[in-house]
């Protein structure tokens, strides 16, 4: 399950501040968001896939240590992004 090159290129001109800014966390974040629900409509139909759920665990939280990161250093930022990702409620 990986992110296809033009989704990918996509977020980064979003969430970054140029083309080629994919170290920046917020693009970081988007990234793993969308690797997130495609893993997610996998396992929707894939029930008993168990590598592939455990995969998703871990990648919930490294998005929730990378979130919590962000809240701590810019919190402006950590609010437009949940606000544009949708992640929280």
């Amino acid at each position: 399950m990986s992110i296809n090159l033009k989704n990918k290129q996509e977020l980064i001109k979003k969430f970054g501040k140029n083309e080629k800014d994919s170290g920046n966390i917020e693009v970081q974040i988007a990234m793993l968001s969308q690797k997130i629900s495609e893993l997610t409509t996998h396992l929707q139909s894939n029930k008993k896939d168990t590598q592939a759920k455990r995969g998703l665990l871990v990648m919930v939280g490294r998005r929730k240590g990378m979130l919590t990161y962000l809240k701590k250093s810019n919190l402006d930022k950590y609010r437009q992004l949940i606000k544009e990702l949708g992640i929280r409620g």
